[in-house]
C-alpha cells in the first residue's frame, strides 16, 4: 500500500526528477506561463508555491534557499523583486491549472501552469489558433496551371 508516500515519481530518478522540476519553475517564473502535461503541472505547483513563499520571507537565508533550489541567480532575483511582492497580501494558492486537452502526438492531458494574478481573460488560449475548415480550404495546394488534371 502506498499511504503516507506522496512524491509522485514521473518515471524519473530523484535527480533527473528534482532538476526537471527547477527547470519547469524556472521557466514559469521567467515566462509567467508554461505550457506541460498535467501530471508535471501538478508536481510543479508546490515547489513553485514555496518558493514565492520564500520570495515573500525576502531574507538573505530565504534568497539562498531559493538559489539552491532554482540553480540561477538571475529568476531568483525576478522571483524577489517582481512575483513575491505581487503576492504579498495572499496567504496561498499563487498558481493555476488550466488544462487544454489532449497532445497531438501521443494524446499526453496538456495543461497550463500560471500565476493567479493573470487577468482571467489573457489566461484562456485563444480558439482562433486551432485550424478551422474555412482556413484549410484557403491553404489549400491548388493545381499548376500548366498541368491538367
Amino acid at each position: 500500500m502506498r499511504h503516507l508516500r506522496r512524491t509522485v515519481k514521473l518515471g524519473r530518478t530523484s535527480q533527473h526528477r528534482d532538476s526537471m522540476l527547477a527547470n519547469l519553475v524556472g521557466s514559469l517564473i521567467r515566462h509567467e506561463r508554461v505550457r506541460t502535461t498535467v501530471a508535471r503541472a501538478k508536481a510543479a505547483r508546490p515547489v513553485a508555491e514555496k518558493l514565492v513563499t520564500l520570495g515573500k520571507k525576502g531574507s538573505l537565508h530565504h534568497r539562498r534557499l531559493a538559489i539552491a533550489a532554482l540553480h540561477e541567480n538571475d529568476l531568483v532575483h525576478k522571483l524577489f523583486a517582481e512575483i513575491a511582492p505581487r503576492f504579498k497580501n495572499r496567504a496561498g494558492g499563487y498558481t493555476r491549472i488550466l488544462k487544454l486537452g489532449s497532445r497531438v502526438g501521443d494524446a499526453a492531458p496538456i495543461a497550463l501552469l500560471e500565476w493567479v494574478d493573470r487577468p482571467a481573460a489573457e489566461a484562456a488560449p485563444a480558439k482562433q489558433e486551432k485550424d478551422s475548415g474555412k482556413a484549410r480550404k484557403e491553404t489549400e495546394v491548388k493545381p499548376k496551371p500548366g498541368k491538367k488534371k
